[in-house]
């Protein structure tokens, strides 16, 4: 026994150094040593060797083409209106044009059952399925053995992931919980957990970052948004007062910031919360405020709506577009599916996190513009920065049924489509 301790404690107290002096002092600094950059080239590589021998397999070409399709049913991009007018003008030349024919009862029934088949929203809170294989648990369905080789160095990987990638995420996010008062510790603590997580940032036009007394809205995928975006700017957070281990997190910031946190039963009072927002962002020595619209995490190909009350506060908006690489892990964070420990386990034996952040031009409300137009104008600008599609659809529904003013608002749309504007009768 007095053997094993002499061996370990040596071994602990080199990790521990190689932890300090190649890690969390260049982390600190902001100083990079190039060996995250070395490490995903090495992953690259690693990637399309699996890949190749993947394509190789006697499978491939059926995987492949599976995997490219976008779902279950192929769709053109062309809208409603555009599908029905076509209809129409293929039909004899005997039939008007503008009056309901029984085809119509045809097309809007086969795309009722596409919609709940395949809809734009529910495919919105699953993970995005991969062309190729990350080496991960999370793979596609129809990729199974291929070779000895490939299989070998699965195990290789786990052996990475939970043995090498696992204990220093851990070690280094650790860190962030400590009760440093000082913005720039507090900046050093975040630089810390992304080296921890592995993280490699490319951040864009940092000349747009958020100032003072101004409002940052990004797109929202997983709670480590935030360690994405503070790894390159302090922010104050907007939020519910959480317990377990989030309640820990946030107590934790509040010690190092101030950060404004909101009871369940505040969080009702719009009027209250409006208030407290105004009162920070009007003080112009504040850190900027950091909000997530969408209200949810959405798995990293979409947009979805935002909520106009961060557009009612007033000041200047600085939009920010994060955009993930799901190759080389799955950022988003399924929180019916998965807890926050699950998740962050998961997060710290995925390969990387990698991403792009879009510091965007600030904007601010038109004149003769309300809030709902105007939280509509910043989402297009992100979703078109960071190549993500477009929805009006609320995140909200991930939990809670379409509202019936909705349905009504769409059901007079469809009437609209096929009998025409009858307003003239």
């Amino acid at each position: 026994m007095e053997g094993f301790w002499a061996v370990f404690f040596p071994v602990l107290r080199v990790w521990f150094t190689c932890l300090v002096v190649l890690i969390m002092l260049p982390a600190m600094f902001g100083i990079s040593l190039g060996i995250t950059e070395t490490y995903m080239k090495i992953l690259i590589k690693t990637l399309e060797w699996a890949t190749h021998r993947i394509q190789r397999a006697s499978r491939a070409e059926e995987i492949l083409k599976h995997s490219a399709s976008n779902g279950l049913i192929q769709r053109d991009n062309s809208s409603l209106e555009q599908e029905i007018e076509e209809l129409r003008r293929d039909r004899p030349k005997s039939a008007d044009h503008g009056d309901f024919t029984l085809s119509d009862v045809l097309y809007f029934t086969r795309r009722g059952i596409e919609s709940i088949v395949e809809d734009d929203v529910t495919q919105r809170f699953t993970s995005e399925e991969l062309v190729s294989w990350n080496l991960l648990t999370r793979t596609n369905n129809n990729f199974q053995y291929i070779s000895l080789r490939l299989t070998v160095l699965w195990g290789v990987g786990v052996v990475v992931r939970y043995c090498i990638l696992l204990p220093l995420s851990w070690q280094t996010t650790v860190q962030i919980v400590k009760g440093w008062l000082s913005e720039l510790v507090h900046l050093m603590c975040y630089r810390i957990c992304a080296r921890g997580l592995s993280a490699t940032i490319h951040y864009h036009n940092k000349q747009n970052r958020p100032k003072r007394g101004g409002i940052c809205v990004a797109n929202h995928t997983s709670p480590i948004d935030v360690v994405i975006l503070a790894n390159d700017g302090c922010y104050a957070m907007v939020g519910q007062v959480h317990g377990g281990l989030m309640g820990v997190v946030q107590r934790a910031m509040e010690r190092s910031c101030p950060h404004i946190w909101f009871e369940r039963a505040e969080m009702k009072d719009r009027h209250l919360v409006t208030q407290r927002l105004r009162d920070h962002v009007n003080d112009k020595t504040k850190l900027p405020i950091l909000i997530f619209p969408e209200g949810t995490c959405i798995n990293n190909t979409s947009v979805m709506m935002f909520k106009k009350g961060s557009f009612e506060i007033g000041g200047t908006i600085y939009p920010v577009a994060i955009k993930y690489d799901p190759q080389f892990g799955d950022a988003f964070w399924n929180s019916s599916k998965y807890s926050m420990v699950s998740y962050l386990l998961r997060m710290m034996t995925s390969w990387a996190i990698v991403c792009n952040v879009w510091y965007l031009p600030p904007m601010a409300q038109k004149e003769g513009e309300d809030a709902v137009q105007f939280a509509n104008r910043v989402k297009s600008t992100i979703a078109q920065q960071g190549g993500l599609v477009d929805l009006a659809w609320d995140g909200g529904l991930k939990r809670a049924k379409v509202k019936d003013s909705f349905k009504e608002q769409q059901q007079k749309k469809y009437s609209h489509m096929v009998v025409g504007d009858d307003s003239s009768d």
